[in-house]
């Protein structure tokens, strides 16, 4: 219990800012080597931040190491070997902030050119889809004459007057022509005969008072005036 080591104000105060390393921005004059123990505990965005918040001090001699840890675990380690012999061959040096920055901006290019292009496919099958599914009928029909007709009355309406007066006239001559027709208009001739042949009943005078004509006197011829 006694043996336990006792941190000193500097280590408290460091081990403060590790565990608010979110929260840091500009680090100012900081002592480089508290900056060694604080800033790997930062993410590639907090790292980021405090570069781009410390716009007077350079933090190379710190970060550019952390950059090329972050360059290799986000970009794999493929990416960075064939990026540091072509800086060798070439004779050139970069800071692996700057190359990460760079790597990033052409990924995101390409995942943004990547679903634009996506974005495209689907509106082209999308329309496609619509087309199949929609036929714009573009003929147009033919417009229908009036049941009138046209100037001078020669139109539609005369036309089948006539054609409606022929028909009612050919099927007339038809029924007159049918055996039905001369059965009906012999009946008819046969009956017409029959009422002018049979003889005329004549209808009784009728009488007054309850007595016949002869015996009311009414048969008798009236006397003479002198």
């Amino acid at each position: 219990m006694y043996g336990r080591k006792i941190p000193t104000l500097l280590e408290l105060c460091v081990q403060t800012a590790i565990d608010n390393v979110r929260y840091l921005g500009d680090v100012g004059e900081t002592d480089i080597d508290l900056l060694g123990e604080i800033l790997p505990h930062c993410t590639a965005d907090q790292l980021m931040h405090i570069e781009k918040s410390s716009i007077e001090r350079d933090l190379s001699p710190v970060t550019d190491k952390l950059w090329r840890k972050f360059y290799e675990k986000h970009f794999g380690a493929e990416s960075t070997k064939t990026l540091i012999e072509r800086m060798n061959r070439k004779k050139v040096t970069f800071k692996w902030m700057q190359l990460y920055e760079a790597k990033q901006k052409d990924l995101e290019s390409v995942q943004e050119e990547s679903g634009n292009k996506l974005k495209e496919l689907y509106k082209k099958e999308e329309n496609r889809r619509q087309s199949r599914q929609i036929q714009v009928v573009t003929k147009v029909p033919p417009a229908k004459r009036p049941f009138w007709g046209g100037a001078g009355g020669s139109g539609f309406g005369s036309n089948s007057t006539n054609t409606k007066g022929r028909f009612i006239k050919k099927a007339k001559m038809e029924f007159l022509n049918s055996h039905e027709a001369r059965t009906a208009a012999m009946k008819k001739r046969n009956l017409l005969s029959n009422q002018r042949i049979a003889p005329r009943t004549m209808t009784p005078p009728a009488r007054f008072g309850g007595q016949s004509s002869s015996s009311s006197g009414l048969g008798k011829p009236l006397p003479r005036r002198p």
